[in-house]
């Protein structure tokens, strides 16, 4: 165990207090001299040649005092050390508590590099969603493509079947009555329909009988649409979607209750008159319902295009495969006035053999047909009976 400095330091300077003693010791001799008990021996007479032992004193009161001075210096160095120490503590329990710079700079280069493997994730996302953007607005297009391709074919291969069959009833027509015919519409599209050459006159009060036949689901679609020049709903006969069947007359509507898409032949009649607009509505030969106020007093107008199978949107086009026909038609007759009941029953059993329409006929020179739609024997009794 070492010594303080202070401790090494006396007895350094008492060593050579020792020997400096020693060699005067050598050169001197001594008297003894009796002093009482209770006396100081440094307050006795004064010694011959007292003069380095008086400098031996001075000297150990120096030493004693620098001691004393010393240890008074290391006691206040002590409690700098302590406060030092406890200083020293507190900081390394803080710098174990918080990161250091180090620390926060590996943090922030970390951070760094996850900010840059995130940005660089996010732009290889952005570049697969682009591509797949990019090949479906491909796809899209071919299929339009194909779509508009495949549809001229179906059209083509239609006409040529159409043609085909056309061929093999040549010789049917010569021998059967010219209005013992029906006409398919076999699927919805927006350019399979029909046309009727007659152009109708202006009309006070009309009737219209035909049969048709349908399962068709939701809704049969349009039997038949009249447009003139500015109004492309003069006269439509529509069942769309989940709604009853309509009559329309110059864009008004009254609600049929006609139930026919059971795939059977069913016979329909509608009269109408502008006085007052009243209207009725027969099913196989019997009222199923009447209203008024269907545009009242507004003349059907003349001079423009009846289309059987479509619904007009403009003048003669403007097709809508949704509300397209699909089914069978035949015996499509307008007159321009109000049917009576009975003439429209005796219509519906056949009995009626003469009556036909004095404003449309059904004869096969008077329809015309496109798209695909084609035209077959019919007798309307012999399917009915």
């Amino acid at each position: 165990m070492s010594l303080p400095a202070w401790c090494r330091l006396f007895f350094a300077l008492s060593c050579l207090l020792a020997e400096a003693a020693a060699q005067d010791f050598a050169q001197t001799r001594f008297i003894c001299t009796s002093i009482p008990l209770d006396m100081d021996p440094m307050c006795s007479a004064p010694m011959q040649n007292s003069g380095p032992v008086d400098n031996i004193k001075g000297t150990i009161l120096q030493l004693r005092e620098t001691i004393l001075q010393q240890k008074e210096t290391i006691m206040n160095q002590k409690e700098t050390i302590r406060e030092l120490t406890a200083k020293l503590s507190r900081c390394e329990s803080q710098s174990m508590s918080e990161p250091s710079q180090y620390n926060r700079g590996n943090v922030s280069v970390q951070t760094n590099s996850l900010k840059d493997l995130l940005q660089n994730k996010i732009e290889d996302l952005e570049k697969q969603v682009l591509s797949r953007v990019n090949s479906l607005e491909e796809t899209k297009t071919a299929v339009r493509n194909d779509s508009t391709e495949n549809r001229g074919k179906i059209e083509n291969a239609l006409n040529s079947l159409h043609q085909r069959i056309s061929d093999l009833e040549k010789g049917q027509r010569n021998s059967r009555p010219t209005d013992k015919f029906q006409i398919t519409f076999p699927l919805r599209t927006n350019y399979m329909y029909a046309k009727v050459k007659n152009s109708l006159p202006e009309m006070y009060a009309m009737t219209i009988c035909m049969w048709l036949k349908s399962n068709a689901s939701p809704g049969v679609g349009t039997p038949f649409s009249y447009a003139v020049p500015g109004q492309a709903n003069e006269l439509v006969l529509i069942e769309w979607g989940n709604n009853p069947m309509e009559i329309l007359i110059n864009d008004k509507v009254a609600k049929l209750p006609f139930v026919i898409n059971d795939g059977k032949w069913h016979h329909i009649a509608v009269t109408w008159s502008t006085r007052d607009g009243v209207w009725e509505a027969y099913q196989d030969g019997l009222k199923r319902g009447e209203g008024e106020n269907l545009a009242p007093w507004h003349p059907i107008k003349p001079g423009g295009i009846m289309v059987l199978g479509q619904e007009q949107d403009t003048l003669g086009g403007g097709f809508d495969a949704t509300q397209a026909f699909v089914g069978e038609m035949s015996h499509f007759h307008m007159w321009d006035r109000v049917l009576t009941p009975g003439e429209i029953y005796s219509l519906a059993n056949c009995s009626a053999k003469t009556l036909v329409g004095n404003v449309i006929a059904w004869t096969e020179a008077n329809v015309d047909i496109y798209g695909g739609a084609t035209k077959w024997t019919f007798e309307a009794c012999r399917q009915v009976n």
